[in-house]
Order: structure tokens, then C-alpha cells, then sequence
């Protein structure tokens, strides 16, 4: 099955894409790489620059019928730029719509929040976030991951790179429990 990781252009927390992308690989799964341009995409280590990752499909493009999961790695620029995106929030919205599982960590819910996918939903992401997660009628908590199963679908989130074993352990098994991974 191939599982969906979108990602801005660049702002992405390198960490919180290789770590969950090699969790998919060693499930068995296939990763792909899905951006809002074509090319490259810029990660990066808290501030400084990281390494570059090839993008395999622009999202306008993508169809997410083809993907049996999505992935949103952190970083605050990249969900940033990316909740003000029509075609990826409408992206996100559709594995929603379609009760696919979807895995968010960081700053990562910002996107969801733009979705309005966590109304009535119990999720965690960076500290910071919690009002924002709680004005978009959401219940945060302060936990290293937190699967939600409210709706047709499951959302695994996770605060924070450290939370990293704990969050692809638990979307792994998630994904695989729907069938996915």
C-alpha cells in the first residue's frame, strides 16, 4: 500500500519525515513524497538546513484514492505553509472524508486545524498549539502520542521529535490495523 507524506516545499523537521518514512518502509509499506511544487523539497534540523528530498507527485495532481494513509511531518514552517493551501487542506480533508488513518506530529495539527478535522477530537501536538487545537473544538493533551478513533477514521499525533519511537510505533500498528501497512 502507498502512504501519502505531504510536505511544503521546504520547513519540514528532517527527523519527523525520515524517521516516519523508514517506520513505513520497514512495515512493508511504499512512501511517497507528495509537495505542493515540483522538484526538491528543503528540510531542516530545528533551524539550520537539513538535506533535500525529491518530491514524486504534486499535490494538485495526487488522487488520494491511491494512497491507503497520510503522514504530516512537522516543522512550523511547513504546516505552516501548508494550512494556506487550498488543494493540500482539501487533501488532508479527503482521507478524513474517506475514513483513511492519518498521522500527524508537531506542528503538524495546524493543518488539521485548517481541515476542520479535530472538532470532538482528543489529539496532542508542540505545546504550543493547544489553544489553537482547543479553539478548533478539539481537546489537547500533553502526551507523547495520542490515537484518536472518534469518526470513521484513526488520527495517531505525537508532540515532538522525542516522541518519535513512540509515534511511529503507534501509527505503524494503526495503519496496519486498517489494513494499510
Amino acid at each position: 500500500m502507498r502512504i501519502a507524506f505531504l510536505v511544503a516545499p521546504e520547513g519540514i523537521e528532517q527527523v519527523e519525515l525520515t524517521e516516519p518514512w523508514q517506520a513505513v518502509i520497514d512495515a512493508g509499506d511504499v512512501p511517497s513524497l507528495i509537495s505542493t511544487a515540483p522538484g526538491r523539497v528543503q528540510a531542516f534540523h530545528h533551524l539550520d538546513r537539513g538535506d533535500t528530498f525529491p518530491v514524486d507527485q504534486v499535490v494538485d495532481g495526487a488522487d488520494p484514492r491511491e494512497f491507503g494513509a497520510l503522514v504530516l511531518p512537522g516543522g512550523v514552517a511547513n504546516p505552516d505553509v501548508l494550512r494556506t493551501d487550498d488543494t493540500a487542506v482539501a487533501f488532508v480533508r479527503s482521507f478524513f472524508d474517506s475514513g483513511k488513518p492519518v498521522a500527524a506530529i508537531c506542528h503538524a495539527p495546524w493543518t488539521l486545524i485548517e481541515a476542520g478535522v479535530v472538532t470532538r477530537r482528543t489529539l496532542t501536538s508542540w505545546p504550543s498549539l493547544r489553544t489553537d487545537v482547543r479553539n478548533a473544538g478539539g481537546t489537547w493533551v500533553d502526551e507523547p502520542v495520542h490515537v484518536s478513533r472518534a469518526g470513521p477514521n484513526t488520527l495517531v499525533t505525537s508532540r515532538k521529535p522525542d516522541d518519535l519511537p513512540e509515534f511511529t510505533r503507534a501509527f505503524t500498528e494503526e495503519f496496519a490495523r486498517a489494513g494499510t501497512v
